[in-house]
């Protein structure tokens, strides 16, 4: 058995949006070209054959992962969260020690990090390092720039 893997209702949606894009759309489009390959006649020599072949057990193996993932999906309950410590899912007001700058991160499950959004990974050095803690605590985390100093400022859901 896989073991448990968390995610927000919007990536498990994410998730089961895609696996149904595959299924419906990849799997019909695969089925298609193998159809036209055979077409052509020999199949032995057939290099476009084998070729839409091995994209058919790519597609599947993605798609067994898929499910597999999706079946073993755990939602994450923000409601019964303590917002005074920092958790996944956490938004996080922290302020640079050392130049002053204030940043705000969401920390989401690995697989829905993106930094663009103000998303990162719980598994980040950063996220790692204000794990469990406290508005007022000063951490120290160590980022490939070096050592950097951070205060939390607010911890909101």
């Amino acid at each position: 058995m896989a073991e448990s893997r968390y995610y927000t209702e919007e990536g498990l949606k994410k998730l089961k949006d895609e696996l149904d894009y595959l299924t419906s759309v990849e799997r019909r489009k695969i089925s298609e070209a193998i159809a036209e390959a055979r077409d052509k006649g020999d199949l032995s020599e057939n290099a476009e054959y084998d070729a839409a072949k091995e994209a058919q057990g790519m597609l599947e193996m993605k798609i067994a992962k898929l499910q597999e993932i999706i079946a073993h999906a755990r939602i994450i309950d923000e409601s019964k969260m303590d917002s005074s410590k920092v958790l996944i899912l956490s938004k996080v007001k922290i302020k640079n020690l050392k130049n002053g700058a204030t940043m705000s991160y969401t920390l989401v499950p690995e697989k829905e990090a993106d930094l663009k959004s103000g998303k990162i990974s719980v598994n980040s050095p950063i996220a790692k390092g204000l794990l469990g803690k406290s508005v007022g605590d000063v951490v120290e985390i160590k980022v490939p720039a070096g050592n950097i100093q951070f205060e939390i400022i607010e911890i909101s859901r």
